[in-house]
């Protein structure tokens, strides 16, 4: 009964995250942009050892392929990525 259980209220979350791949799979450029947040996030989890990454939305971009990575209880990162998406240069930015 207990697994039975965690399993229901786990389901409506799979579903949505589920339904969010699915809503870029027919935009080739909404699938772009979060291939290149993934790629920003990981390259600047693995370059700073902090696992936790997100993308801060707040802060507005003026340059295209530039992505501002929050990780918690550091500085925030910039991470600039190349016209496929992929991760290319890292600056920790210093407020």
């Amino acid at each position: 009964m207990h697994f039975s259980l965690r399993f229901a209220l786990c389901l409506p979350f799979m579903a949505l995250a589920a339904c969010e791949d699915m809503a870029v799979a027919n935009d080739p450029a909404a699938r772009a942009e979060l291939k290149a947040h993934r790629s920003c996030i990981r390259a600047v989890e693995k370059h700073t050892g902090v696992s936790g990454g997100v993308i801060n939305t707040t802060i507005p971009i003026v340059e295209t392929r530039q992505h501002i990575v929050d990780l918690p209880g550091i500085a925030p990162w910039t991470c600039y990525t190349d016209e496929n998406g992929a991760a290319k240069q890292l600056i920790e930015t210093r407020l």
